[in-house]
């Protein structure tokens, strides 16, 4: 896994903790996404039995049925399997998202003028927003901007520590490029990985505005509360019958394909991190695949049960939309998995291994608590009474009223600022040096 390298840097408790944060992360995210497996099939349901209920257990049986068959494909075939079935899975979304597009400005009256004319006029349009108000004082005017999430600078800056964040330290994404057969088809695939992230980006933003011309134009009758199912109404509702399988298929491929990447990596690391070195350290090749395969089925148990609480909050408050939530949890613990390697790649005597632990646990408390997050849970107070109340925990209750509410697409930067200051501070021990220099001299030195 790419957390080996901690170890060879810096020593296995970093590793350990990098790895820790990894797995508990990716399961509450990619949990949080397949909540819209189990929202698709609720659009279906509405429309074959327009008169029976929907309620949480609706939810629960598309969620079962999509990670049920990704973990089955991905438990039998592993790496193999996810990187052929993403491609098809890529090429089957990306096809349907564009027959969308066209199918969309089809079916708006007037077209692409209309589309114009309900967007202002395209001269009219902000493709850059700043969020700072100039009419404002210093103070307030840097807290409007750093609670915007949608601004220029949060994509320069919060955004590409993001993408640094889940490109360069999350197993799910790295392990892509270990398994190609060179460096440079490595750095090829990132190269390729980034590019590819813009059109497909603009295409779902593409989809999502003219959805929202098209109802505002010809409301719909029937249009369902939840933000989240309106893309699968449209589907099931006004496309030609014959088209949408296909779009439903490339809706299901989208989260087939990020989930099976995610138990493949979950499985990777929980094997090499833990399972190789703890539990079984002389176990044999058909032992640790073995490992890999039962708990790739238990990180699938684990998102359903994530994703049937995602669908759940969703049924008691309809305007929860995924993304932020998805990349808002990466945003919590990320930051301090991307200090640690960026202190590992651009130093070589600096950060402690037992002292990095202590300062990736203050970085995402840092994000927590400076940007004033607040999480669905429990009364704890109850719960002690042998109740479970639900409650909300308020992580920033303390922070004084002028301080921002830092907004989620700069949770990465918080979090990568402070572990990287506490880190940094620290030299790394001779030991630790002198054995990292002779791993790279014995792994580099050619063999016979």
């Amino acid at each position: 896994s790419v957390y080996e390298f901690l170890t060879v840097r810096f020593g296995t408790k970093t590793k350990n903790m990098a790895s820790g944060i990894f797995l508990f992360t990716r399961v509450l995210g990619i949990g949080v996404r397949l909540y819209l497996g189990g929202a698709i099939m609720v659009v279906i349901w509405r429309y074959l039995f327009p008169s029976l209920p929907v309620n949480l257990n609706t939810y629960v049986w598309g969620i079962i049925f999509v990670t049920v068959i990704t973990t089955i494909y991905t438990a039998v075939g592993g790496i193999k399997a996810v990187v052929w079935t993403d491609l098809i899975q890529v090429v089957l979304m990306f096809s349907a998202v564009i027959f969308a597009i066209f199918l969309l400005l089809h079916n708006i009256p007037g077209g692409f003028d209309t589309v114009k004319e309900n967007l202002g006029g395209l001269a009219n349009i902000k493709f850059f927003q700043t969020g700072w108000n100039s009419e404002l004082p210093f103070g307030a005017a840097m807290k409007a901007m750093l609670e915007e999430p949608y601004t220029l600078f949060a994509a320069f800056i919060g955004s590409t520590l993001v993408t640094m964040a889940t490109h360069g330290t999350d197993q799910d994404s790295v392990q892509r490029m270990l398994t190609a057969p060179n460096y440079r088809k490595s750095q090829l695939s990132l190269i390729l990985s980034g590019v590819m992230d813009l059109p497909i980006a603009m295409a779902f933003l593409t989809v999502g505005i003219l959805l929202s011309v098209y109802y505002s134009v010809v409301p719909g009758a029937t249009l369902p509360a939840a933000d989240n199912e309106i893309f699968g109404h449209y589907i099931v509702h006004e496309m030609p019958v014959v088209f949408r399988g296909l779009i439903i298929a490339g809706v299901f491929a989208t989260m087939m394909g990020s989930t099976s990447a995610a138990l493949n990596a979950l499985a990777t690391s929980f094997t090499k991190d833990f399972y190789l070195p703890y539990v079984r350290p002389g176990a044999t090749d058909l032992q640790a695949i073995r490992a890999a395969r039962i708990s790739t089925a238990v990180f699938g148990i684990l998102m359903i049960i994530v994703a049937t609480v995602a669908a759940n909050a969703v049924l008691h408050d309809a305007k929860l939309t995924i993304i932020p939530i998805a990349i808002g949890i990466l945003g919590y613990t990320y930051g301090a998995l991307l200090a640690v390697f960026l202190l590992g790649m651009l130093t070589r005597s600096r950060g402690s291994d037992g002292v990095n632990v202590v300062a990736m646990i203050v970085g995402i408390s840092s994000v927590l608590v400076l940007c004033k997050i607040t999480i669905p849970a429990f009364d704890l107070v109850a719960l002690f009474t042998g109740k479970i109340v639900p409650a909300e925990w308020n992580f920033g209750w303390f922070m004084p009223e002028w301080w921002p509410k830092i907004a989620w697409p700069w949770f990465v930067c918080v979090g990568c600022v402070v572990t990287l200051a506490i880190s940094v501070l620290f030299r790394t021990p001779p030991s630790q040096i002198a054995a990292a220099k002779a791993h790279v001299e014995e792994t580099s030195a050619p063999r016979n």
